[in-house]
């Protein structure tokens, strides 16, 4: 067994492993299953709860008494830190990307309900969210404070070890009801939860396909992200691990119009889920990624006979805050 560094429980595990025969049956695809990480709780839960268990026990560990993190304005990964850091007595400042709303709903609404201090820095790249998040521990030094910095995503090897061990979780799974798998496949942005499951893919023999969707970024951008997290994540979990780009797959033809901007796909793939497994998917990762392997299964890139499994991150409080475009023509 891993040996892994400190965690607390945060999260509802084992998640479930369910059975989709209707959606398998409406696209008349491979055999599809889900991993249902949209119930690790946590005000509503996701995948970011995995890395949170690892990345809290860290800052406790560390004495700290203030949490910050980064994200777009409806950031499932900012909404559970502040869940987080408010189960574990800690103060939380969010700096978001663009600016006010005006109308706080979907994440934002959880953000201002878990009492984090949510601070907007307009157009700032994610590589410019960690200086801003910079200045904002300065400044909670300058008052006697103890900061802990949690990059985008939770996407550093103390939250990656976090999708590690729900690789060994997910391996649990399919040997006690004795399911072969030949597939896995999520939506993939700031590269954590895939580096964590390519670590534990290796580490836990789990011999199928780990396929990220890129939600995001181009191949190209993300490969490097993947290639040195991955390296990082298996070395602060004392593995011998080497990576090449060979190691990844990730899939980038799903883009669309953006990062955040849904469309008819988007739209579809929400839809049909939800009217033949009754499970939601939100507008931003799942449901994109979720298009993808419907477009995937469609142009025939699985056989029949095989296994998919989708590996849902979570993030459906954010169907809130695009009502418009999901219920547009």
């Amino acid at each position: 067994m891993l040996h892994y560094p400190a965690r607390i429980e945060l999260g509802h595990l084992p998640t479930p492993v369910e059975e989709m025969p209707r959606l398998t049956e409406a696209l008349d695809g491979p055999h599809l299953f889900i991993k249902r990480d949209d119930e690790t709780g946590l005000a509503t839960g996701g995948n970011k709860t995995r890395k949170l268990e690892f990345l809290l026990a860290d800052a406790l560990e560390e004495g700290a008494d203030t949490v910050i993190t980064a994200g777009a304005g409806q950031s499932n990964h900012c909404r559970q830190t502040a869940a987080a850091a408010a189960q574990c007595g800690l103060k939380c400042i969010l700096t978001l990307t663009g600016s006010d709303p005006g109308v706080w709903n979907g994440n934002l609404l959880l953000d201002d309900l878990l009492g984090a201090e949510v601070r907007f820095v307009g157009d700032v790249t994610w590589t410019g969210l960690l200086d801003v998040m910079a200045v904002v521990a300065d400044e909670v030094r300058a008052r006697g404070g103890k900061p802990y910095v949690i990059p985008v995503g939770g996407s550093n090897p103390v939250g990656a070890a976090g999708y590690v061990a729900a690789m060994e979780e997910f391996m649990g799974q399919l040997k006690e009801r004795g399911l072969n798998i030949d597939y896995i496949v999520f939506a993939s942005s700031s590269g954590g939860t895939q580096s964590g499951l390519v670590v534990g893919a290796r580490a836990f023999r789990f011999e199928g396909q780990v396929l990220g969707i890129s939600v995001a970024s181009k191949v190209d951008d993300l490969m490097g992200v993947l290639e040195q997290l991955s390296a990082d994540t298996a070395k602060h979990l004392g593995l011998d691990f080497h990576f090449s780009r060979d190691d990844f797959q990730v899939n980038d033809d799903y883009l669309g119009a953006g990062y955040g901007k849904p469309a008819e796909p988007e739209r579809k793939a929400i839809r049909l889920l939800a009217q033949t497994e009754g499970i939601l998917a939100d507008p931003v990762y799942t449901g994109r990624a979720l298009a993808g392997l419907i477009d995937l299964i469609g142009k025939g890139t699985f056989d029949k006979e095989e296994t998919v499994l989708f590996w849902h991150t979570g993030g459906t409080t954010a169907l809130f805050a695009y009502v418009e475009e999901l219920l547009g023509p």
